[in-house]
């Protein structure tokens, strides 16, 4: 959890979320990185200072090359990275949200290809709502995960966190319409299970 907003300010570049994730996978050298994600390596060496500084990122282990040049590895001090709301930076609050936004059309058009092409009773301004309450709501439930088993994929834990943050929001009977419209696809998806095991 994130609580400090220069730390934040550092995570909301999308180049150093793409390190992080590419770290997740597997220790790297800041030339690996470079070469993985198209940039110059002193670009990446500029974003790599800053994760380490901000504690990001630690130098796991060293190597020297065949031509004796010292090789650093690299991996993340987290396997996932999660801002807390209260602490973001108003400034930084429109990426997060937007982050989330992104993620929610991704659920909304899965729920409406389950509803067999039901158009979903929401707004623009109502997904905008879901993304910001969830946004709100994100990092307090990413801290249940906290000892989470360490051998869980990045991947499949913020799904994990993301699911149970959805969860929770239509609960509270705001988005009762969506609700009832999940539980919806839901059902039919259960009714085309045992279809698929014949």
């Amino acid at each position: 959890m994130i609580r400090d907003p220069e730390t934040i300010k550092i995570l909301s570049d999308l180049v150093r979320r793409q390190i992080l994730r590419l770290l997740s996978y597997e220790q790297l050298t800041q030339s690996q990185i470079a070469k993985k994600i198209a940039l110059s390596e002193p670009s990446v060496s500029h974003h790599l200072g800053l994760l380490l500084r901000h504690g990001l990122v630690e130098m796991v282990s060293t190597e020297v090359s065949p031509h004796g040049i010292l090789q650093k590895y690299y991996a993340p001090t987290a396997k996932l990275f999660i801002e807390d709301w209260d602490s973001t930076p108003s400034e930084q609050r429109r990426y997060y949200v937007h982050s989330h936004l992104e993620r929610l059309r991704g659920i909304l058009s899965v729920l409406e290809l389950l509803t067999e092409g039901q158009e979903m009773p929401l707004v623009s301004s109502d997904v905008e709502a879901l993304a910001e309450s969830t946004a709100r709501r994100v990092s307090a439930i990413a801290e249940r995960f906290g000892c989470e088993d360490p051998s869980t994929d990045r991947e499949a834990l913020l799904i994990k966190i993301y699911a149970e943050t959805l969860r929770e929001e239509l609960e509270e009977g705001r988005w009762e319409s969506l609700t009832r419209e999940l539980r919806v696809a839901l059902d039919k998806l259960r009714k085309l299970e045992p279809a698929k095991e014949q």
